[in-house]
Protein backbone atom coordinates (compact mmCIF):
# COMPACT_ATOMS: atom_id res chain seq x y z
CA UNK A 1 0.00 0.00 0.00
CA UNK A 2 0.71 3.42 -0.53
CA UNK A 3 1.98 5.72 2.59
CA UNK A 4 3.10 9.18 3.23
CA UNK A 5 4.76 11.34 5.54
CA UNK A 6 3.69 14.96 6.08
CA UNK A 7 5.64 17.59 7.58
CA UNK A 8 4.26 20.72 9.20
CA UNK A 9 5.95 22.82 6.83
CA UNK A 10 4.49 21.36 3.89
CA UNK A 11 6.78 18.13 3.10
CA UNK A 12 6.28 15.50 1.94
CA UNK A 13 7.49 12.10 1.64
CA UNK A 14 5.81 9.57 0.04
CA UNK A 15 6.86 5.48 0.17
CA UNK A 16 5.15 2.09 0.80
CA UNK A 17 3.31 1.78 3.83
CA UNK A 18 3.38 -1.25 5.96
CA UNK A 19 2.23 -1.97 9.44
CA UNK A 20 -1.34 -1.21 10.64
CA UNK A 21 -3.53 0.86 7.38
CA UNK A 22 -4.43 4.08 9.77
CA UNK A 23 -3.06 7.27 10.04
CA UNK A 24 -1.53 9.25 13.15
CA UNK A 25 -0.17 12.78 14.14
CA UNK A 26 2.71 13.18 16.05
CA UNK A 27 6.56 15.00 17.01
CA UNK A 28 8.45 13.71 14.02
CA UNK A 29 11.83 12.87 15.09
CA UNK A 30 15.07 10.40 14.44
CA UNK A 31 16.46 7.34 16.41
CA UNK A 32 20.16 6.92 15.61
CA UNK A 33 20.61 2.58 16.92
CA UNK A 34 21.53 0.65 15.13
CA UNK A 35 19.46 -2.25 17.21
CA UNK A 36 17.00 -2.28 19.53
CA UNK A 37 13.99 -1.45 17.39
CA UNK A 38 11.57 -3.18 19.15
CA UNK A 39 12.38 -1.84 22.45
CA UNK A 40 11.93 1.81 20.83
CA UNK A 41 8.49 0.96 19.55
CA UNK A 42 7.43 -0.41 23.06
CA UNK A 43 9.19 2.59 25.08
CA UNK A 44 6.58 4.93 26.32
CA UNK A 45 8.80 7.97 26.28
CA UNK A 46 8.35 7.75 22.48
CA UNK A 47 3.98 8.34 23.14
CA UNK A 48 3.08 10.74 20.31
CA UNK A 49 5.85 11.19 18.24
CA UNK A 50 6.75 9.31 14.75
CA UNK A 51 9.98 7.72 14.83
CA UNK A 52 12.46 7.68 11.99
CA UNK A 53 15.46 5.41 12.11
CA UNK A 54 18.48 6.23 10.72
CA UNK A 55 19.78 2.73 10.15
CA UNK A 56 18.75 1.88 6.83
CA UNK A 57 18.04 -2.02 7.46
CA UNK A 58 14.98 -2.46 10.13
CA UNK A 59 13.47 -5.60 10.72
CA UNK A 60 15.93 -8.49 9.92
CA UNK A 61 15.57 -10.38 13.75
CA UNK A 62 12.05 -9.58 13.92
CA UNK A 63 10.30 -9.30 17.16
CA UNK A 64 9.38 -11.54 19.81
CA UNK A 65 7.58 -11.51 22.96
CA UNK A 66 10.94 -10.35 25.55
CA UNK A 67 12.08 -7.59 24.03
CA UNK A 68 10.10 -5.09 24.73
CA UNK A 69 9.70 -2.04 27.38
CA UNK A 70 6.16 -2.27 28.15
CA UNK A 71 2.80 -3.91 27.82
CA UNK A 72 2.20 -2.51 24.20
CA UNK A 73 3.72 0.28 21.07
CA UNK A 74 2.96 3.95 22.16
CA UNK A 75 4.43 5.58 19.19
CA UNK A 76 2.43 7.38 16.54
CA UNK A 77 4.39 5.96 13.61
CA UNK A 78 7.61 4.47 12.28
CA UNK A 79 9.86 4.89 8.92
CA UNK A 80 12.62 3.18 7.75
CA UNK A 81 14.44 2.79 4.89
CA UNK A 82 13.95 -0.57 4.28
CA UNK A 83 12.16 -2.86 6.26
CA UNK A 84 13.39 -6.61 6.34
CA UNK A 85 9.88 -9.01 5.39
CA UNK A 86 12.18 -12.40 5.73
CA UNK A 87 13.64 -11.84 9.69
CA UNK A 88 16.08 -14.25 10.42
CA UNK A 89 16.80 -14.82 13.62
CA UNK A 90 16.22 -17.74 16.51
CA UNK A 91 14.33 -15.40 18.52
CA UNK A 92 11.94 -14.56 16.09
CA UNK A 93 8.43 -15.14 16.53
CA UNK A 94 6.55 -12.57 13.93
CA UNK A 95 7.71 -10.09 11.65
CA UNK A 96 8.30 -6.27 12.42
CA UNK A 97 4.85 -5.82 9.70
CA UNK A 98 2.83 -8.10 11.43
CA UNK A 99 4.03 -6.53 14.86
CA UNK A 100 2.78 -3.41 14.04
CA UNK A 101 0.07 -4.49 12.20
CA UNK A 102 -1.51 -6.27 15.33
CA UNK A 103 -0.50 -3.19 17.81
CA UNK A 104 -2.41 -0.83 14.95
CA UNK A 105 0.82 1.66 14.11
CA UNK A 106 1.31 2.45 10.72
CA UNK A 107 4.43 2.74 9.24
CA UNK A 108 6.24 3.91 6.29
CA UNK A 109 9.24 2.44 4.45
CA UNK A 110 11.13 3.61 1.00
CA UNK A 111 11.65 6.63 1.49
CA UNK A 112 15.05 9.03 1.66
CA UNK A 113 15.39 8.65 5.55
CA UNK A 114 19.17 10.72 5.03
CA UNK A 115 16.66 13.61 3.68
CA UNK A 116 14.70 13.67 5.95
CA UNK A 117 16.86 13.47 9.28
CA UNK A 118 18.73 16.26 7.37
CA UNK A 119 15.80 17.94 7.37
CA UNK A 120 14.96 17.64 10.86
CA UNK A 121 18.34 18.52 12.33
CA UNK A 122 18.07 21.76 10.13
CA UNK A 123 15.10 22.99 10.71
CA UNK A 124 14.07 21.00 14.24
CA UNK A 125 11.57 18.15 14.91
CA UNK A 126 8.52 19.10 13.61
CA UNK A 127 4.83 18.18 13.92
CA UNK A 128 3.59 15.44 11.60
CA UNK A 129 1.22 12.89 9.96
CA UNK A 130 2.21 9.37 8.89
CA UNK A 131 -1.13 7.95 6.70
CA UNK A 132 -1.14 4.33 5.07
CA UNK A 133 -5.00 4.20 4.54
CA UNK A 134 -4.88 6.40 1.24
CA UNK A 135 -6.71 9.84 2.85
CA UNK A 136 -5.95 12.71 0.72
CA UNK A 137 -3.12 15.41 0.91
CA UNK A 138 -5.70 17.99 1.63
CA UNK A 139 -7.87 16.29 4.49
CA UNK A 140 -4.12 15.40 6.11
CA UNK A 141 -3.17 18.59 6.46
CA UNK A 142 -6.37 19.79 7.94
CA UNK A 143 -6.31 16.88 10.38
CA UNK A 144 -2.70 17.97 11.33
CA UNK A 145 -3.26 21.91 11.77
CA UNK A 146 -5.72 20.71 14.47
CA UNK A 147 -2.58 18.93 16.08
CA UNK A 148 -1.64 20.68 19.52
CA UNK A 149 1.99 18.93 19.43
CA UNK A 150 3.84 18.39 23.33
CA UNK A 151 4.36 21.45 24.13
CA UNK A 152 2.69 22.88 27.88
CA UNK A 153 -0.26 19.31 27.42
CA UNK A 154 0.78 16.39 30.06
CA UNK A 155 0.33 13.41 28.08
CA UNK A 156 1.76 11.18 30.96
CA UNK A 157 -1.42 10.34 31.76
CA UNK A 158 -1.90 8.63 28.60
CA UNK A 159 1.09 6.17 29.76
CA UNK A 160 1.11 5.31 33.16
CA UNK A 161 -0.78 3.00 35.11
CA UNK A 162 -4.16 3.50 37.38
CA UNK A 163 -3.29 1.44 39.96
CA UNK A 164 -0.71 0.04 41.53
CA UNK A 165 1.39 -2.93 41.38
CA UNK A 166 4.51 -5.08 42.27
CA UNK A 167 6.79 -6.30 40.11
CA UNK A 168 9.21 -8.78 40.87
CA UNK A 169 10.67 -10.26 37.89
CA UNK A 170 14.97 -9.64 37.46
CA UNK A 171 17.33 -9.00 34.30
CA UNK A 172 17.31 -12.22 32.99
CA UNK A 173 20.90 -12.88 30.54
CA UNK A 174 20.62 -14.14 26.94
CA UNK A 175 20.64 -18.37 28.07
CA UNK A 176 17.88 -17.49 30.39
CA UNK A 177 19.38 -17.16 33.84
CA UNK A 178 18.40 -14.39 36.18
CA UNK A 179 19.76 -12.46 39.21
CA UNK A 180 17.58 -11.82 41.79
CA UNK A 181 18.90 -11.35 45.40
CA UNK A 182 16.56 -10.85 48.88
CA UNK A 183 14.88 -7.89 48.71
CA UNK A 184 16.35 -5.77 51.51
CA UNK A 185 14.56 -2.31 50.06
CA UNK A 186 11.30 -1.48 49.75
CA UNK A 187 11.21 1.04 46.61
CA UNK A 188 8.25 3.08 45.40
CA UNK A 189 8.34 3.66 42.01
CA UNK A 190 6.62 6.48 40.19
CA UNK A 191 5.39 5.59 36.59
CA UNK A 192 5.48 7.96 34.36
CA UNK A 193 5.70 6.20 31.48
CA UNK A 194 8.43 3.19 32.57
CA UNK A 195 10.47 1.20 30.86
CA UNK A 196 10.03 -2.50 32.19
CA UNK A 197 14.09 -2.68 32.34
CA UNK A 198 14.59 -0.22 35.05
CA UNK A 199 12.03 -2.63 37.14
CA UNK A 200 14.35 -5.76 36.55
CA UNK A 201 17.57 -3.91 37.01
CA UNK A 202 15.78 -2.99 40.88
CA UNK A 203 14.40 -6.13 41.59
CA UNK A 204 18.02 -7.32 40.73
CA UNK A 205 20.03 -4.78 42.62
CA UNK A 206 17.69 -6.21 46.06
CA UNK A 207 15.20 -4.22 45.94
CA UNK A 208 10.95 -4.61 45.99
CA UNK A 209 8.89 -2.53 43.78
CA UNK A 210 6.10 -1.28 44.20
CA UNK A 211 5.09 0.96 41.17
CA UNK A 212 2.36 3.46 41.75
CA UNK A 213 0.54 6.02 39.37
CA UNK A 214 1.77 9.34 38.54
CA UNK A 215 -0.26 11.44 40.53
CA UNK A 216 0.20 9.75 43.95
CA UNK A 217 0.36 12.26 46.52
CA UNK A 218 3.41 11.96 48.74
CA UNK A 219 1.30 11.47 51.84
CA UNK A 220 0.89 7.89 50.17
CA UNK A 221 3.76 7.22 49.57
CA UNK A 222 5.33 7.60 52.74
CA UNK A 223 2.29 5.19 54.58
CA UNK A 224 4.30 2.60 53.05
CA UNK A 225 7.90 3.43 54.54
CA UNK A 226 9.55 3.47 51.69
CA UNK A 227 13.79 3.28 51.67
CA UNK A 228 13.33 4.84 48.38
CA UNK A 229 12.06 6.68 45.45
CA UNK A 230 12.04 5.89 42.41
CA UNK A 231 10.67 8.91 39.47
CA UNK A 232 10.50 7.09 35.84
CA UNK A 233 11.28 7.97 32.64
CA UNK A 234 8.04 9.34 30.41
CA UNK A 235 6.73 11.16 27.11
CA UNK A 236 6.38 14.81 26.59
CA UNK A 237 6.90 18.11 28.09
CA UNK A 238 7.58 18.23 32.29
CA UNK A 239 6.15 21.91 32.84
CA UNK A 240 2.65 20.87 32.99
CA UNK A 241 3.11 17.49 35.14
CA UNK A 242 2.53 20.01 38.29
CA UNK A 243 1.43 17.19 40.78
CA UNK A 244 4.50 15.25 39.99
CA UNK A 245 6.77 18.08 40.76
CA UNK A 246 4.67 19.56 43.63
CA UNK A 247 5.12 15.72 45.67
CA UNK A 248 8.27 15.46 44.87
CA UNK A 249 9.26 18.84 46.37
CA UNK A 250 7.26 16.77 49.32
CA UNK A 251 9.28 13.81 49.22
CA UNK A 252 12.67 15.73 48.99
CA UNK A 253 15.19 15.53 52.54
CA UNK A 254 12.23 12.62 53.70
CA UNK A 255 13.57 9.70 51.63
CA UNK A 256 16.42 9.17 48.68
CA UNK A 257 15.70 9.71 45.50
CA UNK A 258 16.66 9.21 42.04
CA UNK A 259 15.01 10.04 38.67
CA UNK A 260 15.98 9.40 35.50
CA UNK A 261 14.77 11.04 31.86
CA UNK A 262 11.50 12.59 32.65
CA UNK A 263 12.26 11.74 36.54
CA UNK A 264 15.19 13.84 36.03
CA UNK A 265 13.35 16.68 34.38
CA UNK A 266 10.86 16.87 37.19
CA UNK A 267 13.57 16.86 40.23
CA UNK A 268 15.18 19.53 38.28
CA UNK A 269 11.76 21.42 37.97
CA UNK A 270 11.35 20.58 41.91
CA UNK A 271 14.33 21.74 42.99
CA UNK A 272 13.37 25.48 41.33
CA UNK A 273 15.32 24.94 37.34
CA UNK A 274 14.03 25.62 34.15
CA UNK A 275 12.94 23.31 31.26
CA UNK A 276 13.57 24.29 27.71
CA UNK A 277 12.89 22.34 24.16
CA UNK A 278 15.78 20.98 22.38
CA UNK A 279 15.86 21.45 19.02
CA UNK A 280 15.43 18.22 17.45
CA UNK A 281 16.08 15.90 21.20
CA UNK A 282 18.44 13.08 22.04
CA UNK A 283 17.20 9.91 20.58
CA UNK A 284 19.85 7.48 19.87
CA UNK A 285 22.39 4.68 22.04
CA UNK A 286 25.63 5.95 21.56
CA UNK A 287 25.44 9.84 23.42
CA UNK A 288 29.02 10.64 25.08
CA UNK A 289 28.44 12.05 28.52
CA UNK A 290 30.95 13.28 31.15
CA UNK A 291 31.01 12.06 34.30
CA UNK A 292 31.82 15.01 36.52
CA UNK A 293 33.29 13.17 39.56
CA UNK A 294 35.12 10.69 38.08
CA UNK A 295 35.90 12.56 35.19
CA UNK A 296 35.14 9.34 32.84
CA UNK A 297 33.02 8.73 29.71
CA UNK A 298 29.84 7.18 29.24
CA UNK A 299 28.38 6.22 26.05
CA UNK A 300 24.69 6.39 26.73
CA UNK A 301 21.36 5.48 25.29
CA UNK A 302 19.27 8.74 25.48
CA UNK A 303 15.34 9.69 24.36
CA UNK A 304 14.14 12.99 25.78
CA UNK A 305 12.83 16.16 23.88
CA UNK A 306 13.36 18.58 27.03
CA UNK A 307 16.07 19.40 29.01
CA UNK A 308 16.50 21.36 32.06
CA UNK A 309 18.71 24.83 32.00
CA UNK A 310 22.20 23.75 33.89
CA UNK A 311 22.17 27.69 34.15
CA UNK A 312 19.10 27.88 36.40
CA UNK A 313 20.45 25.27 38.79
CA UNK A 314 23.70 27.77 39.72
CA UNK A 315 22.02 28.75 42.71
CA UNK A 316 20.23 26.04 43.82
CA UNK A 317 21.49 23.75 46.59
CA UNK A 318 22.59 21.19 44.03
CA UNK A 319 25.68 20.01 41.93
CA UNK A 320 25.88 19.33 38.52
CA UNK A 321 27.48 15.68 38.29
CA UNK A 322 27.22 14.77 34.09
CA UNK A 323 26.94 17.22 30.84
CA UNK A 324 26.38 15.81 27.41
CA UNK A 325 29.52 16.15 25.44
CA UNK A 326 27.81 16.69 22.16
CA UNK A 327 25.92 20.07 22.71
CA UNK A 328 27.10 20.73 26.50
CA UNK A 329 23.34 20.14 27.80
CA UNK A 330 22.43 18.78 31.46
CA UNK A 331 22.74 15.40 31.82
CA UNK A 332 22.58 14.91 35.77
CA UNK A 333 23.41 16.17 38.92
CA UNK A 334 22.50 15.56 42.92
CA UNK A 335 21.23 17.50 45.84
CA UNK A 336 24.15 19.22 48.32
CA UNK A 337 21.94 18.43 51.47
CA UNK A 338 19.26 15.97 50.70
CA UNK A 339 19.33 12.30 49.61
CA UNK A 340 18.34 13.17 45.49
CA UNK A 341 19.72 12.52 42.25
CA UNK A 342 18.82 12.25 38.89
CA UNK A 343 20.63 11.49 34.93
CA UNK A 344 18.62 12.90 32.07
CA UNK A 345 19.76 9.54 29.96
CA UNK A 346 19.16 5.88 30.50
CA UNK A 347 20.94 3.92 32.42
CA UNK A 348 18.73 0.85 31.79
CA UNK A 349 19.66 0.89 28.27
CA UNK A 350 17.44 -1.47 26.08
CA UNK A 351 18.66 -0.97 23.90
CA UNK A 352 21.99 0.47 24.38
CA UNK A 353 25.08 -0.07 26.44
CA UNK A 354 25.56 -0.47 30.04
CA UNK A 355 28.26 1.86 30.71
CA UNK A 356 26.06 3.50 33.27
CA UNK A 357 24.50 0.58 34.79
CA UNK A 358 26.62 1.86 38.27
CA UNK A 359 23.97 4.10 38.78
CA UNK A 360 21.79 1.88 40.32
CA UNK A 361 24.51 0.82 42.66
CA UNK A 362 24.84 4.02 43.82
CA UNK A 363 21.00 4.22 44.53
CA UNK A 364 21.15 1.11 46.57
CA UNK A 365 24.38 2.72 48.51
CA UNK A 366 22.26 6.02 49.33
CA UNK A 367 19.27 4.17 51.09
CA UNK A 368 22.08 1.93 52.98
CA UNK A 369 23.41 5.82 53.89
CA UNK A 370 20.17 6.69 54.83
CA UNK A 371 19.13 3.47 56.86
Amino acid sequence: MKGILLLEDGTCFRGCGFGAEDKKCGEVVFNTAMSGYQEILTDPSYHEQIVTMTYPLIGNYGTNTLDVESNKPYLSGFVVKENCNFPSNWRNQISLDDYLKKHNIPALEDIDTRKLVMLLRQTGAMKGIICTDGTSIKNLKDELDKYPGLVDRDIVKNVCTKKSYTWDKPVENEFGQTIKPQAKYNVIVFDYGIKQNILRLLVSHGCKVTVVPADTTAEEVLKQKPDGVFLSNGPGDPGPISYAIETIRKLLGKVPIFGICLGHQLLGLAVGGDRFKLKFGHHGANHPVKNLITEKIEITSQNHGFCIDPDSLLDKDVQITHMNLNDNTLEGFRCKNVPAFAVQYHPEASPGPHDSNYLFGEFIELMDKVK
